[in-house]
């Protein structure tokens, strides 16, 4: 007698933003009964599959363990569905490596006028620091007439200047935040939505 087959999860991801990392997948729909997910873990270091804290759920999402938080560790998982006593095939994901893969978020960006000629600009990173791993901030900015024509700048600190603007004219900016690791790899985050202010009349 051959067990009936459990069709295997699909759209099989890992989605990750700003180094919070999820596996995610659809529901597999059976006529009765309800089905539960196991998912795996191995590391590029060990090749061997681990439990995750996600053995028999009903979710279709599975967040990291702690365990899995070194941003540079190579990460495969693996998820299959059950039911009852018949399990599908696995499904593997792709190699996943945090600080390659991971979505950076926009940062909160504060403009204050200064005075006549510039602008301060405040910035709030989208995540803490970490050893080995260095911010840096790509800096958009315009004149709101003449929005074509862009400026760019490169800020290392979260609180500059941007200096010698026209004054009493209205400057809208976005800032888009670089991670540097260790390797000197980049990662381009997603641009602020633009923060407008206007500088003063000397």
């Amino acid at each position: 007698e051959s067990s009936p087959h459990l069709p295997a999860p699909k759209d099989v991801m890992v989605y990750s933003y700003n180094f919070h990392s999820a596996l995610r997948w659809s529901p597999v729909k059976v006529d009765r009964g309800l089905v539960l997910y196991t998912v795996h873990y191995k590391t590029g270091a060990f090749n061997q599959w681990d439990e995750m804290n996600c053995t028999r759920i009903s979710q279709t999402k599975c967040s990291f363990p702690w365990s899995l938080k070194e941003r540079r560790w190579t990460v495969v998982l693996r998820v299959r569905a059950e039911l009852g006593q018949v399990t599908s095939d696995w499904v593997e994901t792709d190699p996943f490596v945090a600080e390659r893969d991971t979505t950076i978020g926009p940062p909160k960006v504060n403009c204050e006028t200064e005075n006549s000629d510039s602008l301060l600009i405040s910035i709030t990173p989208p995540f803490g620091s970490e050893t080995g791993y260095f911010l840096q901030y790509r800096v958009s900015y315009w004149e709101n007439a003449t929005s074509t024509t862009k400026q760019e700048i490169k800020a290392s600190n979260t609180l500059f200047k941007i200096r010698n603007l026209k004054e009493s004219t209205l400057y809208c900016l976005g800032i888009q935040v670089e991670l540097i690791t260790y390797l000197h790899l980049q990662l381009l985050g997603l641009q602020s939505a633009p923060v407008c202010c206007r500088t003063t009349i000397s």
